[in-house]
């Protein structure tokens, strides 16, 4: 028998499985989820576990496959070459794990590039995985699938945003109550797609030495971007709201807030920052040097070059949304995906969606 491949087409949960996801995450089925952005190489793969999942192999390695793409529209061969070694990576620890459902997905870099399809042919190939491409709106669905068990209950709603690297999503979502059938489903009031992410912003702007006056351009780059959308589903009326961030940037600040020597998701994800701590890291960050910011435990010189158009990303967001309060997430798309084929399967004490 050939090796299994993995992609949109990967089989939902047979009957004889559910029985076993029922009764316990042992033995039953294994779901892997796979996010190739512009920066990074994501997987996860989980089982079902009470009301939510249990992680049971992970992996994540910045590739930068959008690297020069919005100068010369393709994907270079350094960059797939680093991409399919990270990807070589995540089909064997699949197949260690014996996944029996996965979901695969590529975002901007394979969206915007000339050869994106001629990429994931040889994916394919090579591999024996079928990267699917989404859109932007998908994108933002996936992740405010994941982020939904982060919402205040108290509060009156939600600005989500997720900075990539070559695209951030900004989603208003109203209260989520819970259904007793795994993390609440989402409520999505509007959203919208910004054409920038850290990699083309730094790109554009630079990113090793950043002077105010670059950082403020930044800002304002993205800035009118954010208008009109703040403008329909922002206003004064912003006090039962809070901000809720799923990126490399807001979990960055937060462990620069917590002064960690040694990057803790445990401690990050979940964590609450107020708008005055968060003005405090972005003032730190931006006094720093390119090699201060290397030195950083919780940047590196993988991010040292990105963080602060991440920050002008962030702060646009911010002035367009005055919100006293952030909650962080270190969680994303490949959570999102999780979520949704296991609502899907119907693992969390509810039917299969038909």
């Amino acid at each position: 028998m050939g090796q299994p491949r993995w992609g949109r087409r990967s089989p939902g949960i047979r009957e004889g499985e559910r029985e076993a996801v029922n009764g316990s995450d042992r033995g039953g089925p294994t779901y892997a989820a796979l996010d190739l952005g512009t920066n990074n190489c994501r997987l996860l793969v989980a089982r079902p576990n009470g009301d939510s999942f249990r992680v049971i192999d992970a992996f994540s390695r910045i590739v930068r496959l959008g690297e020069g793409i919005s100068a010369s529209g393709r994907l270079s061969e350094a960059a797939i070459g680093r991409s399919l070694e990270a990807l070589e990576i995540c089909r064997n620890k699949m197949r260690n794990r014996g996944v029996t459902r996965a979901r695969l997905v590529a975002t901007e870099a394979c969206r915007a590039a000339a050869n994106g399809l001629e990429f994931r042919g040889r994916v394919a190939e090579l591999l024996g995985l079928e990267l699917e491409v989404i859109d932007r709106e998908t994108e933002a669905e996936l992740a405010a699938t994941s982020c939904t068990p982060l919402i205040d209950p108290e509060a009156e709603g939600v600005v989500l945003f997720d900075i990539g690297g070559g695209s951030s999503e900004l989603v208003r979502l109203g209260r989520s109550p819970a259904d007793g059938r795994g993390p609440p489903p989402p409520r999505i009031k509007g959203w919208v797609s910004l054409p920038h992410g850290v990699v083309t912003l730094a790109e554009r702007h630079g990113g090793l030495h950043v002077t105010r006056d670059t950082y403020e351009a930044m800002v304002a780059e993205v800035a009118a971007l954010i208008e009109p959308f703040a403008r329909e589903h922002g206003g004064a009326d912003l006090g039962g709201v809070h901000m809720l961030g799923t990126s490399g940037t807001v979990t960055t600040i937060a462990g620069v807030h917590l002064d960690l020597k040694r990057y803790d998701r445990h401690r990050v994800d979940g964590c609450w920052l107020e708008a005055g701590e968060i003005d405090a890291v972005l003032e730190r960050l931006l006094t720093m040097t390119y090699e201060e910011r290397v030195a950083s435990p919780c940047i590196g010189a993988d991010r040292a070059d990105l963080v602060l158009a991440g920050c002008a990303i962030l702060e646009a967001i911010r002035r367009a949304f005055p919100c006293q309060r952030l909650r962080v997430a270190d969680r994303g798309l490949r959570e999102g995906m999780l979520v949704q084929m296991m609502r899907e399967d119907g693992v969390w004490g509810g039917q299969a969606a038909q």
